[in-house]
């Protein structure tokens, strides 16, 4: 059966041609996404490229081929991460590199990853269009697996490169088809020992920034096409469990119930009200709860719940797990029941640098752009780098918010602005 796909002409669809120049070419970027689009295509629009699977090698074989025709020196190491290295006039100087990934999310959008890779090789073609030779090498990555469908953990190619990913778990990791992490390298292509040897040296790299969908609507709200990421939120999560006394539903009186239900309805609303008594850019929610035994004429004996909390300084994150695992005690202990508190994930919250947030802002400003400043909720790859190099990013308007989602949509003239502004600010970070 054949599928229309639309993208291109969408994309095309209102584009404003001023705004290539200097070398950028917007119509080449709508061709390139629209390839890219095919790879993988689901039948209401949207891509399944898992990490490691079919769709995401052959993603990545095409913008190889790009890179190659760019004039970039390719390479592939162990974990599937894909370099296109472009030789600075300076070689003995330090890296600069930029990229995403191409991987998707099960029927996700053709912008999230995609753009990111594209607008990093669009610097390169435009750099060979107008002649120019940067002063220090540029690299643009392709990152494997950065949304985790395949093992429902992410950033896997980001985190085999800085040495993150240790063997318990490694032998751990079991795909969607129950496969582990050593049968899926070999049907790649690949294999454990590879996968191992993909860890780099980041004292070769001065920085890495990475262009992103926003997947979210604060550009929409100021009308800007494109932002400045203020810092990339750490991650916390807490496993709550309270227990109770389960009972029958009519013949217990509701005096002295012991319902851990009750308990964790009122820890839930309040868990909404602390972020913003601690941070402007923290959040915390609620989105997993189970009950037990879940019977609708049982008074539950137990609840148990997961709080994601984040935001992009560490000192206010942890401020807000500790009100938070306060508050499940309080309750508990206020209803007489008991409490149970696990923290099973902490990730640290990566800011940005001021000195390259006000270089990104002059790049902006110099196209017209006002500058906007945004706390990324969501991992990337430049959160993993960004433990051991600066990092910088940028996020492009998304209209309605909507990401993951084969509605994914940011237009052409912001994806070209986002270009104009990465491109003008690797040049400045050049010169240095």
């Amino acid at each position: 059966m054949t599928i229309h796909n639309p993208l291109l002409e969408d994309l095309l669809k209102g584009f404003d041609t001023s705004l290539s120049h200097s070398g950028v070419n917007g119509e080449r970027i709508a061709r390139r996404l629209y390839e890219l689009s095919h790879i993988g295509f689901t039948q209401v629009g949207g891509v399944k490229r898992p990490g490691f699977s079919i769709e995401e090698k052959s993603a990545k074989a095409l913008v190889k081929k790009w890179m190659y025709g760019a004039g970039l020196d390719v390479s592939e190491d162990g974990a599937g991460n894909v370099v296109g290295r472009l030789k600075g006039a300076n070689q003995d100087a330090k890296v600069i590199a930029s990229g995403s990934h191409v991987d998707s999310v099960p029927n996700g959008g053709n912008f999230d990853g995609p753009l990111g890779v594209l607008s990093a090789l669009e610097v390169v073609e435009a750099w060979k269009d107008s002649g120019f030779t940067p002063n220090k090498p540029f690299e643009v990555i392709i990152f494997t697996d950065e949304e985790g469908s395949r093992f429902n953990s992410g950033l896997s190619g980001s985190r085999a490169m800085v040495g993150e990913i240790n063997e318990e778990e490694i032998q751990r990791l079991r795909d969607f088809n129950g496969a582990d992490l050593e049968q899926v390298l070999e049907d790649y292509g690949s294999s454990i020992r590879d996968f191992k040897n993909a860890k780099r040296d980041f004292n070769e790299l001065e920085l890495f920034v990475e262009v992103h969908i926003e997947q979210g609507k604060k550009l929409e709200q100021e009308n800007q096409p494109v932002g400045i990421v203020s810092g990339i939120a750490g991650l916390a999560w807490l496993e709550i469990e309270f227990y109770g006394e389960a009972g029958h539903a009519g013949n217990t009186p509701m005096i002295g119930r012991k319902d851990p239900l009750v308990a964790a309805a009122e820890f839930i609303q309040r868990v909404s009200e602390f972020p913003q008594k601690v941070s402007e850019t923290g959040v915390a929610t609620v989105g997993k709860m189970a009950v037990a035994p879940n019977g609708a004429n049982v008074i539950p004996e137990k609840v148990s719940l997961n709080v994601d909390i984040r935001d992009i300084q560490e000192q206010t994150r942890d401020q807000l797990v500790n009100l938070i695992t306060e508050e499940a005690r309080n309750i508990a202990a206020k209803r007489g029941i008991q409490v149970e508190i696990k923290q099973s994930t902490k990730i640290q919250p990566i800011p940005i640098a001021e000195n390259l947030k006000e270089k990104l802002a002059e790049s902006l400003k110099k196209f017209g752009i006002k500058p906007t400043y945004i706390p990324s909720g969501a991992g990337h790859d430049a959160m993993v780098l960004g433990k051991h190099i600066p990092v910088a990013m940028l996020f492009v308007r998304s209209k309605e918010g909507i990401s993951h989602n084969p509605k994914e949509w940011s237009s052409l003239n912001d994806c070209v602005a986002g270009i104009h502004v990465l491109k003008d600010f690797i040049e400045k970070k050049m010169m240095e």
